[in-house]
Formats: structure tokens, C-alpha cells, sequence
């Protein structure tokens, strides 16, 4: 078969780098914004990323219900509307002057409600783009650009602040926003059998239900909470660490947080002769132990206190996580049933975001105790745990791809 994916995911897959672009512009521009005009401290950034990772917790199982039960197009074109609103809308308050707290998280809001609907649809709608045997191959290019524009995005944010005012931030995100709207409205998705209408907690159960009982998604699932309790922890740690015992200074820092953002980068670009070189179950198993490594070169900066290691550390974080994205949910979009996808991504996308709140807590409350020393062992000990979760289950000894769940 032909590596060349299909004219239809060609189009998703550029609204898919418009829209993660315009969004990454957003989510650094906004505390920039804050900063610069407000004198925000770390209580009212704090406020806003909080405004900006909400919707995620409140609104993923509902919104994963709802594409599920109507066109998972036409939830992308009204989810990327609302973004586009939410980035006219801190356009317009920057111009007019009116910036304030309330403004920039109320607007946030609305923007990450939109980015809800979006990232729950898109892995549900992929499948009906792609033949299966291409799956890793679309996932894969998925994930380069939200690796794109994860690397760049912040970096952009800042200069175009500095450079050209609170403003072009803006406009350059709503540009994008508005490209990403007319690449979806372009789109055609195939028809697909709809299902009579059920209570929706009956459809929550069955999701809920399927993740839980599935032998190959309950580990993924388990796997996904961990890791990211875990990746909070250092996060919650890392910046004063670096600074205080590793001698960064602001720009260094920057540079090992830019090195994670390479590395995702590197892994979205070898996932693919990865997972073709190795068995499958080994391919969805390298992220979790690549984590492992990373944090033990974290660990080892306690000993040997070279920024070099960090950043080596970090991009290692960037590079195999993110070859367990792609592998993990083409396996899941593999094993679930169509019906569900939507929800099942939801189900995931939940667990993964809403613990992160959770992870950040912990890292702060043991690094406020016994240090940031400390933060870095209890993340690595975290890390270990879900590569053993990975390590003890069947997703290991999968060769190939399981056959496709009707």
C-alpha cells in the first residue's frame, strides 16, 4: 500500500498544525500579556492556567459523549469557532486596553472548551479518514505538529510581544484559527451507522466500562494517570531546582525546556521506522522505559549538577513519550468500537489532564517539606511504576496490531 495518506487527512492534518499553533500562541501569550500589563505574580498566572486546564477535567467525558452521538466534523468546526471567538475576543481586550485577570481567564476558558472538543474529535474522526494499516502513519503526523508547535509556539509568543506588542500575538492566532476553521470546512466525513439514542449515563458506563475491562486499554489507561502524576511532580520542582542547585540562570532554563520540545520533535519524525523495526508491543512499551531513563539522568544531575545533563534529560522526556502517543492511540482507535471513540478518547484525555492538577499538589507539598532532592526521587519512583504496569501486562508481547474491534 501506498505511504502516502489520504487527500482528507491531508486536510485535518494542516487545520491540526493551524489549530495547535494558534493555541500554543494563546496559552503563552496570555500569562505574557498578564505580566507585562497587569504585574501578575504567580497567584493571578496561577489563576489562569487553572482558567486554560479546567474544561479539560469538566468537559472531556461530556463533550467525548456528544461527538459520538452527531457528526465528529461538524464538532470540530463549532469547537474551532469557539477558539477563534476566544482569540478575537483578547484581541479586541488588548486593543480597547480593558486587559484584567478576569478578562484574559474568562476568555482562556472559552478557548480551552474549544480545544476540549477539538482533541477529543480528532482521534475519533482519524480512523474514518485512514485505512488502518495507515493509522501510525496519520497519528504520527498528528503528533509532529502538535510537536511543532509545542516547540515553537511559546518562543514565537515571546518575540512577537516584545517585538511588536501584546496585540500581533493575537491576531497571528486568530489568522491561524481561522485557517484551521476553513481547512475543516473543506473536509467530508464519511457516513457511519448511528446507534439508537441511550441515556447518557448508560453510553458513560459502557465507555467507562470498556477502558477498564479491556486487557490491552486498562494498562494504557493506568499507564497515562501515572506518567503524568509523575511528569507534574518534576514540573512542579524543576524550574527552582535548576535555578538553585544546578546554577541556571533564566536563559539557561529556557534552554533545557526548549531541548524537551526538540526531543518531541526527533520522536515524532522516528516513530514511524521505530514501530516498523520492532514488534508493536515493544514500540508502545519504549515511551514508558525512555522515561525511566530520563528521569534517572534527571536524578543524576543530583550528583553531577551540569545543566547539559538536564536538558539531555528532558529531551529524552520529549523524544519517547511521544512515540507512546502515537502507538498507544493507534492501538486505541484499533480496539475500540467506533461508536465509542469519541468517548474512549475523552475517557483517556480526562484521566490524563485531570490528575495533572494532582501531580502539581504533590510535587509542591513534598518539594515545601523535604526539597526539590525529594521531588526528583518521588517522580522517578513514579516512572518506574508505570513502565512496570506496561512491563507486566499484554501489551508487551503484541507483535502486530490486534484486529480492528467493529
Amino acid at each position: 500500500m501506498s505511504s502516502k495518506l489520504p487527500p482528507s487527512f491531508t486536510g485535518l492534518a494542516w487545520s491540526n498544525l493551524a489549530a495547535q499553533s494558534a493555541e500554543q500562541l494563546s496559552l503563552a501569550a496570555t500569562p505574557i500579556v498578564a505580566v507585562l500589563v497587569l504585574g501578575a505574580g504567580p497567584g493571578e498566572v496561577g489563576v489562569l492556567a487553572t482558567a486554560q486546564t479546567l474544561p479539560f477535567l469538566l468537559l472531556s467525558i461530556p463533550l467525548g459523549l456528544w461527538a459520538d452521538r452527531t457528526s465528529r466534523l461538524r464538532m470540530m468546526w463549532w469547537s474551532e469557532t469557539l477558539r477563534l471567538l476566544a482569540f478575537l475576543g483578547l484581541l479586541a481586550v488588548v486593543l480597547a486596553g480593558e486587559v484584567s485577570i478576569a478578562l484574559l481567564a474568562a476568555l482562556g476558558c472559552l478557548g480551552a472548551i474549544g480545544t476540549v472538543g477539538f482533541s477529543v474529535t480528532a482521534p475519533a474522526l482519524t480512523p474514518a479518514l485512514v485505512p488502518r494499516a495507515q493509522l501510525a502513519q496519520a497519528n504520527g503526523r498528528l503528533e509532529l505538529a502538535r510537536s511543532v508547535a509545542f516547540a515553537g509556539g511559546p518562543a514565537l509568543a515571546g518575540s512577537l510581544v516584545a517585538w511588536a506588542g501584546a496585540s500581533a500575538a493575537f491576531v497571528l492566532a486568530a489568522a491561524l484559527s481561522a485557517a484551521a476553521l476553513v481547512l475543516l470546512l473543506r473536509l467530508r466525513e464519511p457516513p457511519r451507522p448511528r446507534a439508537a439514542p441511550r441515556h447518557v449515563m448508560l453510553e458513560l458506563r459502557d465507555g467507562a466500562t470498556l477502558v477498564w475491562s479491556h486487557p490491552l486499554l486498562r494498562p494504557i489507561f493506568t499507564t497515562s494517570v501515572v506518567w503524568n502524576i509523575s511528569w507534574f511532580v518534576l514540573q512542579a520542582a524543576y524550574v527552582p531546582y535548576a535555578m538553585r542547585l544546578l546554577g541556571l540562570d533564566a536563559s539557561g532554563v529556557g534552554f533545557t525546556l526548549a531541548a524537551y520540545g526538540a526531543g518531541m520533535v526527533v520522536g515524532s519524525l522516528v516513530a514511524r521506522r521505530i514501530m516498523g523495526a520492532m514488534a508493536f508491543g515493544h514500540a508502545i512499551a519504549l515511551g514508558p522505559f525512555v522515561s525511566v531513563l530520563a528521569q534517572s539522568t534527571m536524578v543524576l544531575t543530583l550528583v553531577l549538577p551540569w545543566g547539559v545533563l538536564a536538558g539531555c534529560a528532558l529531551f529524552l522526556f520529549g523524544a519517547g513519550p511521544i512515540i507512546w502517543t502515537i502507538t498507544s492511540t493507534t492501538l486505541r482507535q484499533t480496539v475500540t468500537p467506533d461508536a465509542m471513540l469519541a468517548r474512549v478518547s475523552a475517557i483517556f484525555l480526562t484521566g490524563g489532564w485531570g490528575v495533572r492538577p494532582l501531580g502539581a499538589a504533590l510535587g509542591g507539598l513534598v518539594g515545601a517539606r523535604w526539597g526539590e532532592t525529594a521531588c526528583l526521587v518521588l517522580a522517578l519512583a513514579g516512572f518506574a511504576l508505570q513502565a512496570a504496569v506496561i512491563w507486566v501486562s499484554q501489551l508487551r508481547r503484541l507483535q502486530i496490531l490486534p484486529a480492528p474491534t467493529a
